[in-house]
């Protein structure tokens, strides 16, 4: 007895939970699209107003936001399509392979804040009335922080690498619009200049942190990475916890961008006929469709105890 089982999630285009995701990273990327621009439309005011570096360099990293809100539009409704004859697997890696684009755009952001803060550690310039400033980097910090939140709650539901990154981006612009609201105040009361240089520099330094956990992550998924030791536990257990199951041996696991994909080899009493295994291997993959909602998962039967060639034994020990 030699069967294999292979049982698809929920359609994205059906309704259930799934759909209800798809709408929330949608409504994200929108919300995320639509707060760029303004963003961009009152720096720019506040910089022509008063002709400050700092504000300059808030500007230029919400244009880099915006461009990476884009990609994240494009990459999340591309992720959420189906699966057609062409991509049989569906099209979850979208999002991960536009979170390693926005981490080298937060990284390049960065190293621009680095540069400017860097050049006006040494070389002092002016500021002008910092009124305008103080009122459009306050507005900007509210309006991100709204967004920032919505988005994270987004995550917490869906777990999108995309919009992790895109919630990334806008994080480091609040804490931008703050140090540059700081070191204008700083520098009106203390007189001295050195103050936005010094938190530009730790911004930057912020945002280069954030961005290789978003790459270290994005990397994970496109090369397959297995899941946690605690989620492949909880399969084995899962599995062996079935009174007709007699253990189960080349477990692989990854995850798909949208879910995770877990297959194996199911142990079970010779004597079973073809439907009492089909039987009792649904059961099994209903009760890890209810610990993993958005899995697909691929059971291979065999006679318990049968000696044949197995993964477990050519794989090297997992590196922590």
């Amino acid at each position: 007895m030699n069967v294999t089982a292979k049982v698809q999630p929920e359609s994205p285009d059906g309704a259930g939970e799934g759909d209800a995701d798809g709408r929330w990273r949608r409504g994200a990327t929108y919300a995320s699209v639509t707060v760029a621009p303004i963003l961009i439309a009152g720096k720019f005011g506040a910089y022509l107003a008063t002709n400050s570096v700092s504000i300059l360099s808030s500007l230029i990293d919400s244009s880099v936001d915006a461009l990476a809100s884009v990609i994240t539009l494009i990459s999340v409704a591309r992720a959420l399509k189906p699966p057609d004859s062409a991509f049989r697997f569906g099209h979850g890696k979208a999002e991960p392979l536009a979170a390693l684009f926005q981490s080298a755009f937060i990284v390049g952001s960065a190293l621009f804040l680095g540069y400017e803060s860097l050049g006006r550690l040494f070389e002092p310039r002016p500021v002008g009335d910092i009124s305008v400033g103080l009122w459009v980097m306050a507005a900007a910090i509210v309006l991100t922080f709204v967004l920032v939140l919505f988005q994270r709650w987004v995550i917490r539901r869906t777990a999108s690498l995309a919009i992790g990154a895109d919630s990334l981006h806008y994080s480091g612009d609040m804490l931008l619009n703050a140090a540059v609201m700081v070191s204008l105040l700083l520098g009106r009361w203390t007189g001295q200049a050195f103050w936005d240089p010094l938190f530009g520099l730790g911004i930057a330094a912020f945002l280069v942190w954030g961005a290789v956990g978003i790459s270290r992550t994005a990397l994970d998924v496109l090369m397959d990475r297995e899941l946690p030791d605690v989620d492949r536990t909880r399969v084995v257990d899962l599995v062996n916890a079935h009174p007709a199951s007699r253990g189960l041996h080349d477990l692989r696991t990854r995850s798909t961008g949208l879910g995770q994909h877990i297959e194996f080899h199911l142990e079970l009493d010779s004597h079973l006929t073809l439907t009492e295994a089909h039987d009792i291997t649904d059961e099994i993959e209903s009760s890890l469709r209810a610990a993993f909602p958005n899995a697909e998962v691929t059971i291979h039967q065999e006679p318990a105890g049968l000696d044949d060639e197995r993964l477990d034994h050519r794989l090297r020990p997992r590196r922590r």
